[in-house]
């Protein structure tokens, strides 16, 4: 008989260490997002560590702006930026004030309230890409910029909680270069942070950075 997932949230420690202990440490938690419709809970499958001023691709590499500003707060709070022009996505703040670093929350099973994110989702084959990549993830769940700064280790009601789940073990957590992040994949694959778990029919597609072509 398979255990059921431990259901205790996650304290701010979790977080509070360096991203690329706490990313692939994510694998398998469970993320709840808690809405007037009813809550809907994720198992991660697929993250990305961002690493503040030592990470040219993390939002933060040139310092704090207002976009930003919560990866400068305390660990366990939720940065969400808006990109493209149309979606969001979701990150976890990890590591010590002033540090900056963030995971991607890049894609998960949908283990409880599918129906709802059916309905924000329309356009899904199947459950399995209900939240396959960051931002299907952030739309399943309903996750815009009114809950950029939302502090998933509050005490009491929080829109947001990440539980303890059942932890990937490593043997199972596969890396590899980040998606769509300029300098990576290939002989310029210098940051291996993408980690996700081996064989989730959930996982998102690679896709390597493609530079945009300027107007003549």
């Amino acid at each position: 008989m398979i255990a059921s997932p431990d259901r205790t949230p996650l304290p701010r420690s979790f977080f509070d260490r360096p991203v690329l202990d706490v990313a692939p440490d994510l694998l398998g938690r469970i993320l709840v997002r808690s809405t007037p419709d009813g809550p809907i809970a994720l198992r991660l499958t697929e993250v990305e560590a961002y690493d503040g001023p030592n990470d040219p691709g993390s939002h933060a590499y040139r310092g704090q702006t207002a976009r930003n500003s919560v990866m400068f707060g305390e660990p366990g709070h939720v940065y969400v930026y808006f990109t493209y022009g149309m979606w969001h996505c979701m990150n976890l703040v990890c590591g010590p004030v002033g540090r900056a670093s963030a995971v991607l929350l890049r894609a998960g099973e949908i283990i409880e309230g599918a129906e709802l994110a059916r309905t924000r989702r329309l356009s899904a084959r199947n459950d399995k890409e209900l939240a396959k990549g960051p931002a299907r993830l952030a739309t399943a769940l309903d996750v815009g910029r009114a809950l950029d700064g939302t502090d998933a280790c509050a005490e009491g009601e929080t829109p947001l909680r990440v539980l303890a789940g059942t932890p990937v073990p490593s043997d199972q957590v596969c890396n590899g270069p980040r998606t769509g992040v300029a300098g990576e994949g290939g002989d310029g694959d210098v940051h291996p942070w993408r980690f996700w778990v081996a064989n989730d029919p959930t996982v998102s597609p690679y896709r390597a950075h493609v530079p945009r072509r300027r107007r003549s």
